[in-house]
C-alpha cells in the first residue's frame, strides 16, 4: 500500500518538556523521507486512556489512506502491557495495546504485537516508548514495513467498555458527558445515529435534559441568547450541551459522567 508520508502524533505529554520535539526528531532521523509529523494533541489529562482513544476515533479519518498515527498515552509503560502495530480501513497505529485504539479498530482489522527489538533505539528506556519503540516503528510504516513483518499476529488486543447510550422508555435514551472540550462544552455519548434511530422519519423534534435543564435541540449556536444554555448535534455528529459565548461546564457546574437524556418530542 502506498503511504502519505505523514505521520499523526497524540499523547498526554504536554508541550512543557522535550518529549514530543524527541519523538519528531526520531522520526525524521528514522524516515526523512516524512512529509511532515503532524500534532493532533498533547494535551489529554495524563493517564486518561479512555479521553485519547475518544480523541484519536474523531480524529484519524480525515487523513489521507497510508497515514501513520502514533499515540502515546500509557500508565503501563515498562510492564507487562504489550505494543502493538496495526492496519485499519488502509492506515496505520502505532502505540501500547490498552484500550488506547479501541475506539478506532475492528473484528478483522491486521493486529499486531510489536516486537520491536531490531528497530528499537539503544538502549530502550522502561518510561519512554514513544521515542524508543513506537516512533521507530512509525517512522518504518511511513518508510513502507508491513505491520506483519513488526510482530505476529495479536488477536485479543484491549478493548475498552463502550459507553452504548441505555434505552428509558417509548422514545428516550440516557447516555452521560464523555467529555468537556477547550470551550467548555459537554460532549455526550449521544450521537446522530441515535437520533436518527428514535425518529424513524425526517423533522422529528428532541429535548436534552442534562442536570435541571431541559432543552430543545438546537440548529446552531447562536439559536440561543447570549449566556444561555443550548444543545446541539455538533461537528463529531455528538449531542453536546453549551452556553453561548460561555463555559457551559462552569456555568452550568456539569462534568464528565453527568447523565445526559434524549427525548423524542411528540
Amino acid at each position: 500500500m502506498a503511504r502519505s508520508l505523514l505521520v499523526t502524533l497524540l499523547t498526554d505529554f504536554g508541550t512543557g518538556d522535550t518529549f514530543v520535539g524527541v519523538m519528531k526528531g526520531v522520526l525524521y532521523a528514522r524516515a526523512p523521507e516524512l512529509r511532515a509529523a503532524i500534532d493532533l494533541t498533547h494535551a489529554v489529562p495524563p493517564q486518561d486512556v479512555e479521553l485519547g482513544a475518544q480523541h484519536l476515533a474523531e480524529a484519524w479519518s480525515y487523513f489521507p489512506a497510508g497515514t501513520v498515527h502514533l499515540a502515546v498515552v500509557d500508565p503501563g509503560v515498562g510492564s507487562a502491557r504489550l505494543p502493538l502495530v496495526a492496519e485499519h480501513a488502509g492506515h496505520f497505529f502505532v502505540g501500547p495495546d490498552n484500550g488506547l485504539f479501541s475506539r478506532v479498530l475492528e473484528p478483522g482489522d491486521r493486529v499486531h504485537q510489536l516486537v520491536g527489538a531490531r528497530l528499537a533505539l539503544r538502549p530502550p528506556s522502561r518510561t519512554f516508548h514513544g521515542r524508543d519503540l513506537f516512533a521507530p516503528a512509525a517512522a518504518a510504516l511511513a518508510s513502507g514495513m508491513d505491520p506483519a513483518e513488526l510482530g505476529p499476529p495479536l488477536v485479543d488486543w484491549v478493548r475498552l467498555p463502550s459507553p452504548e447510550p441505555q434505552p428509558r422508555g417509548p422514545g428516550r435514551l440516557v447516555g452521560h458527558v464523555r467529555r468537556l472540550d477547550h470551550f467548555g462544552n459537554l460532549i455526550s455519548t449521544l450521537e446522530r445515529r441515535h437520533l436518527e434511530a428514535l425518529a424513524g422519519h425526517p423533522g422529528a423534534r428532541f429535548r436534552v435534559r442534562v442536570g435541571d435543564l431541559s432543552l430543545p435541540l438546537a440548529d446552531t449556536y447562536a439559536s440561543a441568547a447570549p449566556g444561555a444554555p443550548l444543545a446541539l448535534v455538533n461537528a463529531s455528529d455528538a449531542v453536546e450541551i453549551a452556553v453561548r459565548d460561555g463555559n457551559a461546564a462552569l456555568v452550568l457546574g456539569l462534568g464528565r459522567g453527568e447523565p445526559v437524556e434524549l427525548e423524542l418530542v411528540p
